[in-house]
């Protein structure tokens, strides 16, 4: 089943932004009450340089999203990967990654990184089966364990 529609969005303020915090959080603590630790992280902590943001949605509904930043050696760094719980195992993630990928080259990227956690067992398998690669750390994101590289074709 397909039927999926990407769009251009806006990172600041997205609902999808909010539960992906919720989600990545709830996981990182082991506990469902993180209210307060989601408050505190986007007014206090939170990146909001995300220029490229692109949803997933089917029906009308939105179902994910996924952000790019462009980093100082000119490569695209994907961000704020997350799909709504009742639409995934369905194909929006890779929906949302082929699509990124094809901006990225629009706009002159020819390589794609990302970082994320050993506890996010499911992104890193999803970066791999789309051709990422670990690579060694590039960043100093003080939650990351893993980091990502892909070449994109021209």
């Amino acid at each position: 089943m397909t039927g999926w529609v990407v769009t251009a969005g806006e990172s600041e303020g997205s609902a999808l932004v909010h539960e992906y915090n919720v989600d990545v959080i709830r996981r990182y603590f082991g506990r469902r009450d993180v209210a307060a630790d989601v408050e505190r992280y986007e007014r206090e902590e939170m990146d909001h340089d995300v220029p490229v943001f692109l949803v997933v949605s089917r029906d009308g509904e939105d179902a994910g999203c996924l952000g790019m930043r462009f980093l100082a050696d000119g490569a695209g760094e994907l961000t704020r990967m997350f799909v709504r719980e009742r639409f995934r195992g369905q194909g929006a993630a890779s929906v949302l990654i082929a699509a990124m990928e094809e901006e990225a080259v629009r706009r002159g990227i020819t390589t794609i990184r990302l970082d994320t956690r050993a506890d996010l067992v499911e992104a890193r398998a999803l970066y791999a089966k789309h051709g990422y690669v670990e690579v060694k750390r590039y960043n100093e994101a003080v939650y990351s364990d893993h980091w990502f590289e892909k070449e994109l074709a021209g």
